[in-house]
Formats: C-alpha cells, sequence, structure tokens
C-alpha cells in the first residue's frame, strides 16, 4: 500500500496529473481532474506538488486522503477486440458528485450518455450506482485507442482520472492479391516469380502458397506499411518453374491473421504455353486412288497450348488453311476434301502442324497414286464407201493409268485383225493406238463400228461409235405425166412426177427440158420404197412438143433416166399495131396494121375502140414458131377531137381456146381548147372562206393561156391580192365575200384555137337577226307574237329556235318559220311568261345569230298580304312615329289610295305623310303617321292599289305595343344522338323585338329545362348535349320586353326520339381526329399554310383597326345623319328614328312588313337588370337563364346553310342581352359584312315556301335596326309601362 502511495505522488505521476488538469480546463465549468489510487485524494497530491517539497509528499499524502469525498471503486482495463466487436469499458465511481466523462487519446468524448459526434459510443450503467460504463459499438480501425475516465472536481470533492485503459481492434486482412501479369502465358520450362500481398491486416497476416494443391517452399515474406496508420501489408515470393502439366492448374495464395478470423485467399489460373505433338494422316488406307471419286483426309494433331494450327500442302503449294479446335479433347484437327483429277497422279500431300511455342513445324507426308481412264477416245477413217471397197480405220486412246485394252465391234460381231502400239503419255499414263481394215458389203450398210477401250484399274471402259454407210446405184426410175395426144391449154398447170426406186443412198432426181435443166423443180421427196421430185408446169407456148427428161444418180455414180413430151395450145405470143403517119388532127383518115404472133390453133384478128367494134381487113394465116400460124388484118379510121388519148384494140381471138390476145393504138388527135361536158356551171362557198372555182378544159397540144372575167372586168392578182390561180387554170378567192356572188366567165386559147364557159358563183353566209318589235307587251290572258327576222343565204327550214332567259321553267308556245321570219306565239299568257326570250337563228354555218326579245305581261295590281302586313305597333304617347306600308306589284304603273276606318285620307294634315317608291313591277307606299296618339291613330288603315287593269285593297291595323304572338309550324329539321335541330315560323312580335326560348323534359327529368335561342331572331335552333335512344318532349314560345307567348301551334309539344351513338371506327369523332389529320400534312405545306394564315391575320387586324377608327368617326355624326322626309327640323329627326329603332324583323312565309320593323318599342337589347326585365322573370313560374349571362354553345349541323351577318351601326351594338356591348362594338362591327337582300322580287307574292329569318338592309333599315339596341331611356319605355294614360 505505501508503494503504490509513493508511486501516485511521484513527481511523474504528479506531471501526468498536471496534463490531465489542463486538459479538462478545455471545457467550460469543468472540474479539476486528480490521479487516484486506493482512497487518496488527487488533490492533495496536487497540492503537495506545489507548495512542500518532495520530502513531505508522502505525509501530505496520507493527510489528505482521508478527506477525499469521490473515489473509483473500479477503473478500466485493456481490451483486444476483433473488428466489429462490441467493446465496453468499465468505470464506476463511488461518490460521483462531479462530471463524469471519458478521454480518447486526451479528447474529452463529453458527458452525455449518447456522446454527441460519435453515434456508435454511448455511456451505459446506472448513474445512481455510479455506474459509467463506455460501450463501442461495431469496433473499427479509428477505436485503436487509449481511453481514460474522469470525475471532474465539485464543490464536495476534487477530481479524480482512472487508469488508462488500452483498446486494441484487431482488423483482418484484405483479400490477397497475386503481383504476376498472366495476359502473357508462360511457356513450359521456364522460371517464373510468383509474389502474393496479403494487405491492410492488423497484426501482420502470414501468407502461404500453393501450386495444384501443393505447399510450395522456399517463400520470403516480409511486410510493410498498409494503406492506414496501424495497418501492414504481408508480401512473399516464390519462384516457380512452369510444366506443361500446369496448364490450366491454379495457384492458391492463403492468407491467415493470428488473430481467429477465417481464412482468406485467391487463386490464379497458370496458362503456359507447349509444343503440340506430330499430326497424323488418317482415311488413306490406300496409295491407289481414282480420278474424279471424292476423297476425304483429316489431319489431326493433339495436345499443345495454345492447339496446333494445321495446314494442307500438295507437292509445296497450300491447299487448305482451315482447322477445327477441340479443346474437350485438346486436338486441332483440319479435314481435306478433294476430287483427284489426272494431274494428281504421284503427289505428294502433306500436313503441318505448329504453335506459337514450337521450335519448329511438325508434319507428315503421303504419296497419292492416281488411276484415270483416258481423256478421249478417237475414232478416224472414212465411214462410207461404195459396196465392195476396203475400209481402214484407226482408234485412238489418250493418256491413261494403266494403259487400256482396245476391243473393234461391227455391230455384234468383233473385228479382230488389228494391230496395236503405246507409249507414254500425259501424267505418268500410256497412250493406246489400234488400226484394222474391212471389206464393206450392202449388209454392212447401217451397222455400228464401235472402238472400246477398257482400263484394268478403274474397270471402267469408254467407246467411240460410228455409223457405217455402204452406196450402191439406183434400180428403176418412171415419169408419172398427161399422154402426148392430149392436148393442153397454155397457162394451165401441170404436174409431172419422177420416181425412183432402190439405191443408197436414195437416188438424186434431176428434171431436164430439151436437153437443158430445169431449176425450178420442187424439192425431192422421200417414200416407202424409193424418193420422187415432181415438177409443175404453168404451160407456156415453147412446151408444145418439148421433151422433159427424169434422170437419177448418187454416190455409186450410175444413171438411168425417163422421158415424155407435151402437145399445148395457146393464143397468139405477140401482138403488134402500126400507123400510116405520125401527126394526126380532127378530120382526117388514118390506117392501122395489126400483126398477130404465132399461135396454136389459128386465131382470127377483130378491131374496136372505146367499146365500139369496127370492121377490118384480114389477110391469110402464115406458119409460126412453137408449131403454130401468124395473121394479120388492116383498119380504116376518120378522126375526131373525142378520138383524143383514146385507144384503138387490135384482138386475135381463138376460138378453139375461147380466149384472144389484144394489144392498143393511143391516138394522140390535135385540137382546140374544149370545155368537160362536167364543167360545173355553178358553185357554192361559205363566206370568209376560200371560193375555188374548177376549170374543166382540154385541149391539144395542152399548152393554153386563159382570162378570167367578172361582170365583163378581167380579173388581175395586182388589182386584188385575194385572186390566184392554179396551175389548171382554176380561180380562187381567199377570204370571200357577198360581194364576190356572180357570174364568172373565162377565154382559153392554144394553137389549134379558142374556147370559153360561164360559171356562177353563190357566196353563202352566216345569219344575221334582229327583233321585229322589242319590247313586246300583252296582257294577262292574251295571245303574245315574239318575231325575230335573220339575214342569211341560204335560208333553210326549221332555222329558228326560241329560248327563255328566265328562271325556272315555262310553258314555251308554238314556233313557226315565214321564209326569212322566225316566230313564237304564247296563247294564255301568265306573268309567269314575262322575261327575256331569245331567238336564235341558224343555217348550218357558224356561228348562229341570236337577239332576245323583252316581253312584257302587263296585270292588275296585287298586294303583298299576311299578319306581318297587316298590323303595325306604335306607342300612343304622343312620342313617336309610326310608319304604315303598303306594297304592291302590278303592270302598268301602280297608283295607291288610302283610308281610315272608311274614309280617305287628308294628308294636307302636317302629322301624315305618304311617299310612294316604285322598284320595277314593285310598288311601295309609306304612310308616316307623327306623334301617334292612342286615341287618334289606333285605327284601320286601308290601301288601295290601282292602275289600268284593276285594284286591290288590304287593311293594316295599328295598334300598340304588346306581348308577341306564338310561333307557329314548330318541327323537327334533323336529329343525331346527341342533338336535335329544330324549325318554327315566328308571329308577330308584338312591335318589340322578340326573341325565342326553347322547352324540353324527358321522361326521368323532375322539371322542365330551358335554353334561349342565339342569334336571338333566329328560327332554326340545335339544343344539344342530349342523351342517346332517348324521348324528349320540345316546345317554343317567343318573348319580347311586354312578355311572352303562348307555346306554338296551341301549346302543342313536338316528341322527338335521339338516335344511338355511332361507331367511333373510321369517323372522326372530335376535334383531335382532325389535328391529328392536319398533322399528318408534309412539313412543307404546313409552313405555307401558317405563312399565309399569318399574312392574313395581320391584314384583317389591321382593316379591323382602322374600320373602327372610322366607324368611331362616323358615329360621332351617325345619330345626326338619319332620315330626312320632307325637310323635319332635326328633334323631328331623332324623334324619328327613336321610332325607328324600335324595329321588329320578322319574317313568316310572307313577306316581311317594314313599318312593322319600324315600330317597335322594347328590343331584346333591353337592360336585363331593369325593372322591367326584374318583374316580368318574377312572374315567370320557370326558370330562366338571362341572356346577358348565358351564353349557351352553338354546335353546327349539317343542315344549317346559312348563318347570316348581322348588320353593326357603330355607335350601337348587337345582342346586349347576351354579349358584351363594348367588345361587339369594337371588334365586330368595322368588320361584319351587311345582309343579302331581305326580298327578292322576283317571287310571286304568297309564297309557300319559308327560309330562314333575314336581317334588314339598306340605309334606314340597318340604322333601324341597331338603333334599337341602345340603351333606353324611362322616357322611351311604352306609356301602358309607365302607368300613364293617353
Amino acid at each position: 500500500m505505501q508503494n503504490n502511495e509513493f508511486h501516485e505522488c511521484s513527481p511523474e505521476r504528479q506531471n501526468r496529473k498536471k496534463r490531465a488538469i489542463c486538459r479538462s480546463g478545455r471545457q467550460k465549468d469543468a472540474p479539476e481532474p486528480q490521479r487516484h489510487s486506493t482512497g487518496v485524494s488527487g488533490e492533495m497530491d496536487l497540492l503537495s506538488a506545489q507548495i512542500v517539497s518532495p520530502s513531505a509528499l508522502p505525509f501530505l499524502c496520507l493527510i489528505w486522503g482521508t478527506y477525499a469525498q469521490q473515489a473509483f471503486r473500479s477503473e478500466p482495463k485493456n481490451h483486444t477486440v476483433l473488428q466489429g466487436a462490441t467493446v465496453l469499458l468499465k468505470c464506476e465511481v463511488l461518490r460521483a458528485s462531479g462530471t463524469v466523462q471519458w478521454v480518447k487519446d486526451g479528447l474529452l468524448l463529453g458527458p452525455q450518455r449518447s456522446l454527441p459526434g460519435f453515434p456508435r459510443y454511448s455511456m451505459i450503467g446506472k448513474p445512481n450506482t455510479g455506474q459509467y460504463y463506455l460501450q463501442i459499438e461495431k469496433a473499427q480501425l479509428e477505436d485503436d485507442a487509449l481511453y481514460q475516465c474522469q470525475a471532474g472536481r465539485s464543490e464536495s470533492s476534487p477530481a479524480v482520472v482512472s487508469n488508462t485503459a488500452w483498446v486494441k481492434v484487431l482488423i483482418p486482412p484484405s483479400k490477397p492479391y497475386f503481383e504476376v501479369d498472366m495476359t502473357a502465358a508462360w511457356e513450359a520450362g521456364r522460371t517464373y516469380t510468383v509474389t502474393c500481398v496479403a494487405p491492410d491486416a492488423k497484426p501482420a497476416a502470414k501468407i502461404t502458397l500453393y501450386k495444384d494443391g501443393v505447399e510450395l517452399t522456399g517463400a520470403a515474406s516480409f511486410t510493410m506499411s498498409g494503406s492506414k496508420d496501424k495497418l501492414l501489408n504481408t508480401r512473399a515470393e516464390v519462384t516457380v518453374t512452369a510444366l506443361s502439366s500446369d496448364n490450366g492448374r491454379q495457384l492458391v495464395c492463403h492468407a491467415k491473421s493470428p488473430a481467429p478470423f477465417r481464412l482468406v485467399e485467391t487463386t490464379l489460373t497458370m496458362n503456359v504455353h507447349f509444343p503440340p505433338q506430330p499430326p497424323v494422316i488418317m482415311g488413306l488406307e490406300r496409295e491407289e486412288v481414282k480420278a474424279g471419286r471424292m476423297l476425304v483426309l483429316e489431319c489431326v494433331s493433339y495436345g499443345g497450348n495454345p492447339l496446333a494450327t494445321l495446314h494442307w500442302t500438295k507437292n509445296g503449294e497450300i491447299l487448305s488453311t482451315t482447322w477445327e479446335e477441340d479443346v474437350v479433347v485438346q486436338k486441332s484437327s483440319s479435314v481435306l476434301k478433294m476430287k483427284p483429277t489426272p494431274a494428281d497422279n504421284q503427289a505428294v500431300l502433306c500436313c503441318e502442324s505448329v504453335n506459337l511455342v514450337s521450335l519448329q513445324p511438325l508434319s507428315i507426308s503421303r504419296t497419292i497414286t492416281v488411276l484415270f481412264e483416258p481423256a478421249q477416245v478417237i475414232l478416224s477413217g472414212s465411214f462410207t464407201a461404195v459396196e465392195g471397197e476396203e475400209l481402214y480405220l484407226s482408234c485412238f486412246a489418250a493418256s491413261s493409268n494403266p494403259p487400256v485394252q482396245i476391243r473393234w465391234w461391227l455391230g455384234y460381231k468383233e473385228l479382230n485383225t488389228t494391230v496395236v502400239a503405246m507409249e507414254e503419255g500425259d501424267n505418268g499414263g500410256m497412250m493406246t493406238l489400234s488400226n484394222t481394215t474391212h471389206q464393206v458389203s450392202r449388209e454392212d450398210d447401217g451397222l455400228k463400228l464401235t472402238c472400246e477401250a477398257f482400263n484394268k484399274g478403274t474397270h471402267f471402259s469408254k467407246t467411240q461409235t460410228m455409223k457405217l454407210s455402204v452406196y450402191y446405184p439406183p434400180q428403176k426410175v418412171w415419169i408419172d405425166a398427161p399422154h402426148q395426144d392430149v392436148p393442153l391449154q397454155a397457162g394451165t398447170k401441170v404436174h409431172l412426177t419422177c420416181f425412183s426406186t432402190g439405191g443408197n443412198p436414195s437416188g438424186k432426181l434431176t428434171w431436164f427440158k430439151n436437153g437443158r435443166a430445169v431449176t425450178d423443180a420442187l424439192m425431192q421427196t422421200s417414200f416407202e420404197r424409193g424418193v420422187a421430185r415432181e415438177l409443175v408446169l404453168g404451160l407456156t407456148p415453147s412446151d408444145n412438143t418439148a421433151t422433159y427428161r427424169c434422170d437419177a444418180t448418187n454416190e455409186a455414180k450410175k444413171t438411168i433416166s425417163a422421158h415424155t413430151k407435151l402437145t399445148v395450145h395457146f393464143t397468139a405470143i405477140s401482138m403488134k399495131i402500126t400507123a400510116a403517119k405520125e401527126e394526126l388532127r380532127q378530120g382526117e383518115v388514118l390506117t392501122l396494121e395489126c400483126q398477130a404472133g404465132s399461135s396454136n390453133p389459128k386465131a382470127n384478128i377483130s378491131w374496136s375502140l372505146g367499146g365500139v367494134r369496127l370492121q377490118g381487113e384480114e389477110q391469110p394465116p402464115k406458119r409460126a414458131a412453137y408449131g403454130g400460124v401468124s395473121v394479120k388484118s388492116f383498119l380504116s379510121l376518120n378522126l375526131s377531137s373525142q378520138h383524143h388519148s383514146q385507144r384503138v384494140i387490135c384482138q386475135a381471138y381463138s376460138p378453139v381456146l375461147a380466149e384472144g390476145v389484144s394489144t392498143f393504138f393511143k391516138l394522140n388527135v390535135l385540137y382546140p381548147p374544149q370545155f368537160s361536158p362536167d364543167q360545173p356551171t355553178q358553185v357554192q362557198v361559205v363566206e370568209d372562206d376560200m371560193a375555188t372555182i374548177p376549170l374543166l378544159v382540154s385541149a391539144n397540144p395542152e399548152e393554153v393561156s386563159c382570162i378570167w372575167l367578172h361582170y365583163r372586168e378581167k380579173l388581175v392578182k395586182e388589182r386584188d391580192l385575194r385572186y390566184h390561180w392554179s396551175d389548171d387554170h382554176s380561180l380562187e378567192i381567199r377570204n370571200v365575200t357577198r360581194k364576190d356572188a356572180g357570174v364568172y366567165t373565162v377565154n382559153c386559147v392554144n394553137n389549134e384555137g379558142v374556147g370559153n364557159a360561164s360559171i356562177k358563183l353563190d357566196v353563202q353566209y352566216a345569219p344575221g337577226v334582229r327583233a321585229e318589235k322589242d319590247p313586246v307587251f300583252v296582257n294577262v290572258g292574251e295571245t303574245a307574237d315574239l318575231i325575230c327576222v335573220a339575214d342569211a343565204n341560204p335560208v333553210t327550214s326549221n332555222m329558228f329556235s326560241w329560248k327563255w332567259l328566265g328562271e325556272g321553267e315555262v310553258e314555251m308556245g308554238k314556233e313557226t318559220q315565214e321564209d326569212e321570219s322566225g316566230l313564237l306565239t304564247i296563247y294564255n299568257v301568265t306573268r309567269a311568261h314575262a322575261g327575256l326570250y331569245q331567238c336564235t337563228a341558224n343555217n348550218g354555218i357558224a356561228p348562229p345569230a341570236s337577239v332576245d326579245v323583252q316581253l312584257v305581261v302587263q296585270f292588275k295590281p296585287e298586294i303583298w298580304k299576311g299578319i306581318q302586313w297587316r298590323k303595325v305597333a306604335s306607342r300612343g304617347d304622343g312620342t313617336t312615329t309610326a310608319e304604315v306600308v303598303c306594297q304592291a306589284e302590278g303592270i302598268p304603273r301602280v297608283d295607291f289610295s288610302w283610308e281610315k276606318n272608311g274614309a280617305r285620307m287628308d294628308f294636307a294634315n302636317p302629322r301624315y305623310e305618304e311617299l310612294t317608291v316604285r322598284e320595277g313591277s314593285i310598288h311601295t307606299s309609306t304612310v308616316r303617321i307623327v306623334n301617334v296618339s292612342a286615341v287618334l291613330d289606333y285605327a284601320i288603315f286601308g290601301c288601295t292599289a290601282h292602275n289600268s287593269l284593276g285594284e286591290d285593297k288590304l287593311d293594316i291595323q295599328l295598334v300598340s305595343t304588346n306581348r308577341p304572338d306564338p310561333p307557329s309550324s314548330f318541327r323537327e329539321v334533323s336529329v343525331t344522338h346527341d342533338s336535335v335541330t329544330l324549325e318554327w315560323i315566328p308571329g308577330f312580335s308584338g312591335g318589340l323585338s322578340q326573341r325565342f326560348r326553347i322547352r324540353y323534359r324527358w321522361e326521368q327529368s323532375t322539371s322542365f329545362l330551358y335554353m334561349d335561342v342565339f342569334p336571338p331572331m333566329a328560327t332554326t335552333f340545335a339544343v344539344t348535349d342530349l342523351r342517346p335512344v332517348t324521348t324528349y318532349n320540345f316546345s317554343v314560345n317567343a318573348l319580347n320586353a311586354m312578355g311572352e307567348s303562348d307555346y306554338a301551334d296551341n301549346n302543342a309539344v313536338l316528341t322527338i326520339t335521339t338516335k344511338e351513338r355511332p361507331e367511333q371506327e373510321g369517323v372522326p369523332a372530335d376535334d383531335d381526329s382532325a389535328t391529328q389529320s392536319a398533322g399528318r400534312l408534309p412539313p412543307s405545306l404546313t409552313i405555307v399554310l401558317s405563312l399565309v394564315f399569318g399574312v392574313l391575320l395581320v391584314l384583317n387586324s389591321l382593316g379591323c383597326f382602322f374600320g373602327l377608327r372610322w366607324r368611331k368617326k362616323q358615329g360621332q355624326t351617325g345619330v345626326k345623319a338619319g332620315s330626312m322626309l320632307n325637310g323635319k327640323k332635326n328633334e323631328e329627326k331623332r324623334s324619328s328614328q327613336s321610332t325607328v329603332s324600335n324595329s321588329n324583323n320578322y319574317e313568316s312565309r310572307e313577306k316581311i312588313n317594314i313599318a312593322a320593323q319600324r315600330t317597335l318599342l322594347i328590343d331584346s337589347g333591353s337592360d336585363t337588370d331593369s325593372h322591367v326585365y326584374e318583374g316580368y322573370a318574377a312572374e315567370s313560374s320557370h326558370y330562366y337563364y338571362p341572356a346577358g349571362d348565358y351564353m349557351p354553345t352553338l354546335s353546327p349541323h349539317p343542315e344549317e346553310t346559312h348563318v347570316p351577318h348581322l348588320p353593326v351601326d357603330s355607335h350601337s351594338h348587337l345582342y346586349e342581352d347576351v354579349r358584351d356591348g363594348a367588345l361587339y362594338q369594337d371588334i365586330l362591327t368595322p368588320c361584319l359584312p351587311f345582309p343579302p337582300s331581305l326580298f327578292d322580287h322576283r317571287l310571286p307574292p304568297q309564297r309557300t315556301d319559308w327560309r330562314p329569318p333575314t336581317y334588314p338592309q339598306g340605309p334606314d333599315k340597318v340604322r333601324g335596326f341597331v338603333d334599337d339596341q341602345q340603351p333606353q331611356r324611362e322616357s322611351d319605355l311604352p306609356f301602358e309601362l309607365r302607368g300613364e294614360l293617353v
């Protein structure tokens, strides 16, 4: 105990205490530590070191120890752990009053139990019992350090420090590795150094090396620093001699740590190169092989690393460099396939094997003997001979191995008389030659002569065969021909046939006539016993008594013959006419002589001229050629101009043959010009074409000059370039006109005299036409005659035609023609016949001519009637102006007269004005009532329209503004699976702008649904978003500012069932498909369309911008520019405009009453927030979507062919109850065009067809339409709504 206490108070111990205290001073408020052992106070030791001498230390330590308050029950001990294990350092403090914490290598870890910054460190144990254990989880290399437990100073106790404990962490080695480059293989027999490294172990590992399971001795090991502090690398080296048996075996390196870790090893596969074994050849059991037979040889070489490469050579030349490797069997093999040829005889085949470590190639050779037949066997000599001759024959066999044996055969008989000779040939073979002789006989003809060459080595024979021909002469010849006593007519075909039998080859037949060979005989033919050759003769006079012979011969050079003669009748072989004089003229006598050549029998001579037989003088006959006779005759002829160019025919006729021979003499008679009987006396031509007047004149001599006269005036080309004369003197007139018509005279002259003729030229031309009377007036029910007159040549029947130029179809009248006039007669004329008619004249010469004739049908006036014409509404408070309009159609002019409640109106009253406007047959009378009074002016105005043919009347009632009348004719237009398109005819608007509302429901719905029609005045509307295959009930009514009407057709309900949803395949159902389709446009087209669209968009924006500015300018004065009637003051104008602004656009099956449009009080543009609107809405029992807030989606329908554009004034807007007014005023106003015309004057009144509503046009109508859209003041409301009395 004393030794220990003294040791604790030694200077060395005190220095450690000082250092511990200094280290504890690093932490704020940390107590001053003191080293303590066996209950001695550390503080006393420290003080003794500072204030007392060393000799008093034991005493002071003993005294101070008795005052210690905290001490260690147990202190930490040294630990050695494996990497990854858990370390527990125990520290127990008695009466701990200071802060207890651990120190690692002089670094305080902190008093917390979790020890921040050290996630694997923690203090565990029970602090109330003084347990402060340091637990280190998953020990790592950085945990290898010195650890102390300290209890800090407190008020009642000084600091204490425990013993230093060493924690040693054992680290296993990482996987060992070889420092050997095995990318380059080892060579067998060489020595190599193998190094293995076991890295990063603590303590150093022990290395053991093995080769194929056997430990390698003599390895040298040493250690060095590892990758981190405290880690060691172990390196072991050993020398290895490479053997061929080491190839593929493994080197193993074991790394074992002294600590109880598992063994770590690594392996290395050795790649040792060594040479292969010598090759062997398989598949060649015998050295003799047959040429052409496939020879398959295999060269095999075992062992070697790498496996051997093989190649074949023949006589030193490489045949094959391909081989296969079998790594399982460890062999290389190369197969050689070859068909030996005679050139391969005694060839040396060699197979060589070698690899990377072979000192020299290893090889094996074999010599082959090739057995082959002769390449050719040649049989030579003559194989044709005459019966009894000797044949000399030779047979040659080319080189073969072994030599061939030659044998001769004639048919099935062997010829043994042969001589054989041999000599060396190509490729080590022998050539063989065999000769023989043979005397031929007739029986040898056609036998086969065969030379056979047999090879004993290949057991194959080769032959050459020729056919033997033996010649001998024909045996018999005869001719098949008509008998000589039978006469034949010249020109007849006669067949002479020569036959020959026997002989080899068959005889060659040749025909001769009078000893001369005939070359045009037919080809020789063969038959069963011989040959024949036919001679086809077209008999001529030379065949009479001629001798025909047939010779038969062949290669046997012996000829036999046969002959015959013919008797031929023929006409004269020649005819000739001679004249007594050379120059002939009309009026002279000509004598002709005709000489007929030889004929058999005698011929008779006759004369003819132009089909007329003439009598001549015949002379006695004389003997002539070919056994016939000749005849002569004379003829005398008086000449005329008709004889010129005619032929005088002389004929020699044979009565026996019933045929003759003719010749002619052409007469050349000189005469003056004469005109042909076919010369035309009249020529027709179309105007502007070229007229050709032919001239058919003859003369001899033909050199004729002609002069043309027209009305005795000579025609010359210089005077009129249109004249042209052709080579035959015909006259051509280009671009002929009517003035060129008339008689033309021509005078022609030659050396023999003069002649003349006259021809009429008829010029035809296209018609011109005019109306005899235009226009033509006729009353309804009468007969109208429309006449047109034509100027034409020729005038043909049915030259006129009539056509109706108006719209629709009318019944055409009767068409007739009187000479140059065309007449169209229309009976019982109606108003439908009025209009333009076209008369066309066509005489077959283009172009036809036409003229229009106006038919005016006069009728009494007809006033346009209908509900929209019978009512006019206006406020009766004395502040408005009403217009009562009466429109009538009639011809002639229509005049109007007016009555009020039966009394004629006095237009001297300044409150009443009347204005009549005429547009064609439409006449409009407008009565303007200023300051309408309900008491004075709510009356019936009678309008009478009259002209000279009659009159018509209409009563028009002026009433107060009221709610609209119900629509009518409510019907279905179309239906789909999700929409229904409806249509109706509006009723009277009540004098205010009316709109329409559709009510509908289905069976499952709890209440009605309502939808406002947009645009407000549309009479066709599509209800969308419906259910497929669902039955709906629809109704429609009208609304204005005064209220709403009953539902259409006496509250009738229209029941409609939607269709089934269509299939989607192949049908684009939405805009996406269109987008996809557009996406398939070519890129270039897409760019072009984008540019064009962009330019159009910019131009449209600019147009809208400048148009807006212009309209705003005009809007400043537009209100002041209203219509003016009879010079009223500006205030009256504004009053008039106010009235006009309350117009109503209304259309039904009747024409629209314009005045009704101008007398409405409240349009759909009324402010929806006004009291009037709210009051009306409150009275309704149905839920109603205000148009100002509700914008329905309007889907396009195939049936909607026209969406009218609405006119917009610059100071107002359209559809205030649907759209924002400013938006329409700024954007739509300058860009919307005006609608088409409201009326079609061509349509008759009271028409039954109904069109979708159109909108007013013209300055007054447009202004009236848009003015009523302006916000109304209270004073603009009807007096009934203001509660005032009239």
